[in-house]
């Protein structure tokens, strides 16, 4: 089971917290932020409390959904989304791992689509979380 990292529901995470509970992956979460705003200028930013068994997590949405979400851990962050049909297909054609495309094609279809949570704990995944990224806002 994972530590949660921001329980309080009552205090939602600043930047110190942030930065304190993530520790070097901090410039990598702010990378990706930056990513979507850059691709998609009316994205909103909004923590999100689900629930004590969840802690805040972190998500930047369009006008009516979320394009993706970023989980806070110890030491690391985790990068969820969730793609439609149409993403899917455009995702299964493209260069991203195959890791990430199996994960995603073993994903429980549910009526918003598949999800994945991809663990972004050092510069590997970034590329391809990018890539999932355009994808999304594209589709």
């Amino acid at each position: 089971m994972e530590t949660i990292i921001f329980p309080d529901k009552k205090k939602i995470p600043d930047e110190k917290d942030l930065k304190l509970a993530i520790g070097n992956t901090y410039k990598l979460w702010q990378m990706l932020k930056e990513d979507v705003h850059k691709k998609y200028h009316e994205a909103k930013d909004d923590w999100n409390f689900p629930g004590a068994k969840y802690g805040w997590s972190f998500r930047i949405k369009d006008k009516k959904r979320a394009i993706i979400y970023l989980l806070p851990k110890d030491k690391y962050f985790k990068a969820a989304m969730v793609f439609g049909q149409k993403a899917f297909d455009v995702i299964m054609k493209s260069n991203i791992s195959k890791d990430i495309k199996s994960e995603l094609e073993s994903a429980k279809v549910y009526a918003e689509g598949r999800g994945i949570r991809i663990e972004v704990k050092d510069e590997s995944v970034i590329s391809d979380i990018k890539e999932l990224i355009s994808i999304k806002i594209a589709n």
